[in-house]
């Protein structure tokens, strides 16, 4: 029986994954541990408290990292500033939750921000109105938002006490980004052809970022409806919601743009490789960093009306 010679051998074949598949599997292992750790975060107050001063400090210390690397003659405090972000985000959660009241708890940073801008004239930096200008734009920019999503987990009665803690209204906001984000890589990879912002990122589309929008209002929406079903109807009715999930896309949209701009003046592709695949905290928080003051007004704004 004539067979297939023995020499040469067969080509050995392989079955290597290409390295966008590689990618791919190492994105989608980060984000879905990425989703369960914020998720299990938001499980309880004293979790939150934690998980978002630990996710401030290692976002202040990429923030000022990075700008210490990428801008000339310029050398954040990288320490104080990180310190005193996190301080900012204790603070108000302390004021949050009528641990302490009136102004006395932000004292301490206040003075840690005068001491960064006094710093400077002993520094010797070749510009330090720079200096200042990034080490200020770290704490409103990363801190304040952070800080602020204590306002959204810790509730407050009609006489402004502190009155218990929901965790489905901050981790709410994390849904509608990510559905937002979904959305729009599903719409934008199947209809996209008009260019949503082509100097600041030009791989996002208008058919994208509508798709993504919708896709998270019926987001919000459906969250709105489970939230009532109940005999004791969420602080927000279900108009609300759909309110929240507009709020969140549009602000949460220009958030994106917000740090797409910030890593291409300084030149960058990602502005870390802390998460494997995702880039850095900044990237992964870039919407958020925007959405959640807007959240803020938007439910502040809900009572004056």
């Amino acid at each position: 029986m004539q067979g297939r010679p023995l020499w040469p051998p067969a080509p050995y074949k392989t079955n290597h994954m290409t390295p966008k598949q590689k990618n791919l599997i190492v994105r989608t292992i980060t984000g879905v541990l990425f989703v369960a750790i914020m998720v299990a975060g938001f499980l309880n107050a004293t979790a939150m408290l934690v998980l978002f001063s630990i996710i401030t400090a290692m976002t202040l210390w990429e923030y000022t990292g990075l700008v210490n690397d990428r801008v000339a003659n310029v050398n954040v405090n990288r320490f104080i500033s990180t310190v005193g972000g996190v301080y900012f985000f204790i603070a108000v959660a302390l004021w949050s939750v009528d641990v302490v009241r009136g102004f006395a708890v932000m004292i301490p940073y206040v003075l840690t921000i005068i001491y960064l801008m006094i710093s400077e004239l002993y520094a010797k930096n070749k510009d330090a109105v720079t200096n200042m200008a990034y080490t200020m734009l770290g704490q409103m920019y990363i801190a304040m938002p952070f800080a602020l999503i204590n306002i959204l987990a810790f509730k407050r009665d009609a006489e402004g006490n502190f009155c218990g803690y929901d965790m489905l209204l901050p981790l709410s906001i994390f849904i509608l980004l990510w559905s937002n984000d979904t959305g729009a890589y599903c719409c934008g990879s199947l209809f996209g052809k008009h260019k949503l912002f082509p100097r600041i990122s030009p791989g996002k589309t208008w058919e994208g970022s509508i798709g993504g929008g919708i896709f998270a209002v019926i987001i919000a929406g459906i969250i709105g409806y489970l939230a009532n079903m109940g005999d004791t109807p969420h602080t927000l009715n279900i108009y609300e919601w759909l309110g929240l999930g507009a709020v969140v896309v549009i602000f949460g949209t220009w958030g994106d743009l917000v740090e797409s701009l910030f890593k291409r003046t300084l030149g960058v592709k990602d502005s870390g490789n802390i998460l494997p695949g995702h880039g850095g905290m900044m990237d992964r928080f870039d919407s958020s960093l925007i959405a959640i003051p807007a959240a803020v007004i938007y439910l502040y704004s809900l009572t004056l009306f």
